[in-house]
């Protein structure tokens, strides 16, 4: 086990938001503020870390049936402590993050580790994968929430930085923005991923070609299945038989 390697994992590899582009939910809505970014992105690892460690101890004796309702049942206490937490501690912040606090308890980045990760690794590993998923999360919910903060409002953590006759850009921080902000992030992190793995040497994945959403660690979750390659017809089989033939 290479902690490290785990941790990079989560926030380079497999970042929930930039590469498995999941929990997109939240990240539009509470990016509007590079404050509120860190915020959930803080309170969504805590309920990681949580519920990885807790779903990991107790795997061996949750029978497959009903396992995702268990996983939920424990990702709700969790979300539960670290609402409660934030609330009492920092009231302001719970008020700008509102209803995304309690709907971690069903979001997909949480969910999905606890199934694709957790309830098939041991309890340290499912502790660097909760911790590498949750600052893949926050750091990609900061950043948005950086960008949409400065061209939406001229400031940076509250902290107005922009020059006097700067004209915010509105739409930033409204959802359009969001999305657009977003996909911009995911286009230019995809760019250098396939740069590096150039440099590497190492051939630079496709989901088409890897099974798509098949290929995915929460497949099933989603009850995805494999889709067949598609087979070839008659006339390019036996086009491809004359040829071989001729050789």
């Amino acid at each position: 086990m290479n902690p490290f390697k785990i941790i990079k994992n989560g926030i380079a590899n497999e970042n929930p938001t930039l590469v498995q582009c999941i929990g997109l939910c939240p990240t539009i809505a509470v990016s509007t503020s590079a404050i509120n970014g860190v915020g959930m992105g803080i309170a969504a690892t805590a309920v990681l870390i949580g519920s990885n460690l807790a779903v990991s101890a107790i795997r061996r004796f949750v029978p497959d049936e009903i396992r995702i309702p268990i996983f939920i049942v424990v990702i709700a206490g969790f979300v539960t402590v670290v609402q409660l937490l934030i609330s009492g501690f920092a009231p302001a912040l719970d008020k700008s993050l509102g209803i995304f606090i309690p709907l971690i308890v069903v979001n997909c980045i949480i969910l999905a580790r606890a199934e694709a990760y957790a309830f098939k690794n041991g309890v340290i590993e499912s502790l660097f994968d909760g911790i590498g998923m949750g600052l893949g999360f926050t750091i990609a919910l900061t950043s948005i929430g950086v960008v949409r903060e400065l061209l939406g409002n001229g400031s940076v953590f509250d902290v107005v930085v922009t020059p006097a006759g700067f004209q915010p850009a509105l739409l930033v921080i409204l959802a359009p923005g969001g999305f657009i902000t977003l996909g911009i992030f995911m286009g230019v992190f995809r760019f250098f991923q396939n740069r590096s793995a150039e440099k590497r040497g190492e051939e630079i994945s496709d989901a088409a070609e890897s099974g798509g959403c098949a290929a995915c660690g929460s497949a099933s979750i989603c009850g995805v299945k494999a889709t067949p390659a598609p087979e070839k017809s008659k006339d390019a089989s036996a086009a491809n038989a004359v040829g071989e033939g001729d050789k």
